[in-house]
């Protein structure tokens, strides 16, 4: 008897294969695993032979849905305590600018962060990482931003990595050491920027910590000529970029990413008509994260019309970090894109599937499910997919396929 040419088959699924944005359902459908990869997808119809005779591990999903695992591709998810006390705050009056003005905020996690050790972090960080792998995320963004000193970067950085080495996740890091201006550099950003690409960039590209580096350009934290020159150095050092643009004033972020051709703008409450033009123009991805305009109690909301218009894909994320969105839950991430952002249901699983894939550079690998991708998958006890955008709180994932196996 021939041995079967496929690892595993999942036979009898309604399957949203998310290409090209769109469910496009196959139903009855059947996925195929070879080496961790899809071999195979189509209808059951069209399987090639009997199932038990094609791969080794047969699996019938009862019509249930199977969707591409899902991708959390903006978190902050490496920190140490919390900030209830400013949520407070900010229910009481505060801004979001003038506790981090008075040494709230980002200054406070950063001081907490440098205290703990490695494996305080990987403790405290893997909590919040096994709430979101409960809800199908297969894949996940993890930012540095809160050492803001050498050593504390390299360690948020090397934590992260830990984290895609013991859970059942792909781990992307991002080096984000233009988060914030520390306080032993109160008042000196551009000396603190300096450092940023003379010493923090190198010590991480070196270490060989980081798939990408993000910056903070905003009124509170760096301008566009000191982001540009962070930019610049990254470039050099042959790593991509992205960027938390506009989130709270136009300070042209959306146009800024487009001249470095960032792999994604984030945000983007403020951004103009022609910085969504220039997203367009350099395939940049517009990273939508309503946790943060929810729990900051915003009131301008992103230009999805116009990146509608002019086909900037839209990835949908968490935001998860301890200030301004500490969200685990990337179902409640997709909810709120709906009820706050007006996406539609397919368009914000597409956010956390194809173009969230996009937004980490991995389109090639991930983010949908095609022959010669990686075969990481969720299974859902649901009716229709717009299910997973539509209650607030259920959790009807009810098995996760990563690299091609049960995790």
């Amino acid at each position: 008897m021939a041995e079967p040419q496929w690892d595993s088959l999942w036979t009898n699924a309604r399957i949203a294969t998310m290409r090209a944005g769109r469910y496009a359902t196959i139903a009855p459908g059947a996925v195929a695993a070879r080496a961790g990869r899809i071999a195979w997808v189509g209808s059951v119809r069209e399987l090639p032979g009997e199932p038990r005779v094609l791969a080794r591990a047969v699996h019938d999903v009862v019509g249930r849905w199977v969707t591409p695992g899902l991708i959390d591709c903006h978190t902050h998810l490496v920190f140490a305590g919390d900030r209830a006390r400013e949520f407070e705050l900010r229910l009481q009056g505060a801004s979001y600018e003038a506790i981090a003005r008075a040494g709230g905020g980002i200054a406070a996690t950063v001081s907490a962060t440098r205290a703990a050790s490695d494996d305080e972090l990987a403790t405290q960080s893997g909590r919040r990482l096994r709430r979101l792998l409960d809800e199908g995320v297969t894949t996940i963004e993890i930012k540095s931003g809160y050492g803001l000193r050498t050593d504390a970067e390299l360690k948020s950085l090397r934590v992260a990595r830990r984290l895609g080495e013991t859970a059942p996740v792909t781990v992307r890091t991002t080096f984000l050491g233009a988060h914030a201006v520390p306080p032993e550099f109160n008042g000196r950003a551009d000396d603190y920027a300096a450092y940023v690409c003379d010493e923090m960039l190198p010590a991480v590209a070196g270490a060989g910590l980081a798939d990408a580096v993000d910056a903070f350009c905003e009124r509170i934290a760096f301008s566009p000529d000191q982001t540009a020159r962070v930019f610049e150095r990254a470039a050099a050092l042959g790593l991509p970029v992205k960027l938390h643009a506009d989130q709270l004033s136009d300070r042209g972020g959306a146009a800024l990413a487009a001249r470095f051709r960032a792999l994604s703008a984030d945000h983007l409450e403020y951004t103009s008509e022609a910085g969504v033009r220039a997203l367009a123009e350099a395939g940049t991805v517009a990273v939508l994260l309503p946790g943060a305009f929810y729990f900051l109690r915003e009131k301008q909301v992103p230009p999805v019309a116009a990146l509608r218009a002019h086909g900037v894909p839209l990835a949908v994320s968490t935001d998860c970090n301890p200030g301004s969105s500490p969200l685990t839950s990337i179902l409640l991430a997709l909810n709120m894109a709906c009820t706050l952002f007006r996406l539609t249901p397919e368009e914000a699983l597409a956010g956390a599937t194809c173009h969230a894939a996009r937004a980490l550079g991995m389109a090639d690998t991930h983010g949908t499910i095609e022959v010669g991708k990686r075969c990481d998958l969720a299974v859902w006890d649901i009716d229709d997919p717009a299910e997973l955008a539509y209650a607030i709180g259920a959790n009807p994932c009810v098995a996760v396929v990563r690299g091609g196996e049960y995790r």
